[in-house]
């Protein structure tokens, strides 16, 4: 199944099959993090990061703002005393990144058509930014966005019980031109490069089931081989649809996460925990090579937003073959 969550109104509706219907899982240990505990470089990252609502989640609250329609992730799911973010609210369906002054980059299922196109609102800032406080779900209206067209789209087949390992899955991916142009949020690069290598240090930033922004990072490219798509363990669950995915060292994007492994299981207690496997077990996280998509993005202003890419080789090489022997899961790496 593609990393997507189920709307509030379907949540509700078709709770008991939602265990069964999602994907994405914890790989080693649970890296993810708010938009506070990031990095100066990532939370400007984060900034350029959107969730993707249906358009009646989005309600007007008072003059110039808007109120996101949200459930308590930990009531809605059963989840165990100890699950991570078990009090925030959830409501994201997926997830996005601006690449241009009008454009989001997405996965390919989670803006099926036109239909869709027009009933999604692409949010920025819906995140918790301090300790103990609450998630930020009334946000000025200038922060949300509609979708004027697709640009670009494409949906490979979903993995099926005889091909688990998704083996002629092939990209997945969906570039969307906005009502205007963004304020406000700069436009995150891309590797315009093919190259990819195993063992590259990844992070990605989106809304796993919904939730406020979280980073997820001591990640690594597994399989660099499939055809429109790389393999990672990246921490990520339904609602990481779309969410951009980056190189470690350059801070570029590398893709876009598209598809994954189980999301959540029953405890013996009978409440719901993350599923969890080792760092190198389990299927692992699917990600759209951007490559695929790169020509239908523009190029940014200054040459010092496309990095030269036989630097980006050469620093990720390094980066390889320096760690071997090293616990990825240990290492923080600060992108800066």
């Amino acid at each position: 199944m593609s990393k997507t969550t189920l709307t509030i109104s379907a949540f509700i509706f078709l709770m008991s099959g939602f265990l069964q219907a999602s994907d994405k899982m914890i790989y080693g240990d649970d890296n993810r993090a708010d938009l506070y505990l990031m990095t100066a470089s990532k939370k400007a990252i984060a900034d350029s990061v959107v969730s993707l609502w249906e358009s009646n989640s989005v309600k007007p609250y008072e003059a110039g703002k808007v109120k996101l329609e949200t459930i308590n992730f930990g009531e809605r799911l059963n989840l165990c005393p100890d699950e991570k973010f078990r009090e925030q609210p959830i409501g994201a369906f997926c997830s996005g990144s601006l690449v241009a002054d009008d454009m989001i980059l997405t996965a390919g299922h989670c803006i099926t058509d036109e239909a869709k196109c027009a009933t999604t609102k692409f949010v920025f800032g819906y995140a918790v930014k301090a300790p103990n406080a609450q998630a930020e779900t009334i946000l000025p209206e200038s922060e949300v966005y509609s979708c004027k067209q697709i640009i670009k789209r494409n949906v490979g087949p979903e993995p099926t019980p005889t091909n688990p390992e998704g083996v002629g899955l092939g990209p997945d991916y969906a570039l969307i031109r906005l009502d205007r142009k963004v304020s406000g949020h700069k436009a995150l690069a891309i590797n315009r490069s093919s190259f990819i290598q195993k063992g590259a240090p990844l992070f990605v930033i989106g809304h796993p089931v919904g939730l406020p922004v979280k980073l997820a990072d001591d990640a690594t490219v597994r399989d660099p081989n499939p055809e429109g798509y790389f393999v990672a363990n990246l921490d990520t669950f339904g609602g990481n649809s779309g969410s951009p995915v980056f190189n470690a060292i350059t801070n570029l994007i590398e893709g876009v996460l598209v598809r994954g492994d189980t999301d959540f299981e029953r405890s013996p207690a009978g409440c719901t925990v993350s599923y969890r496997v080792g760092q190198d077990e389990g299927r692992g996280e699917d990600v759209t090579k951007i490559s695929v998509i790169s020509d239908y993005i523009p190029s940014l202003e200054g040459a010092s937003r496309d990095p030269d890419t036989n630097s980006i080789q050469k620093e990720t090489y390094s980066f390889i073959e320096n760690s071997k022997g090293i616990d990825l899961n240990s290492f923080s790496f600060d992108g800066k």
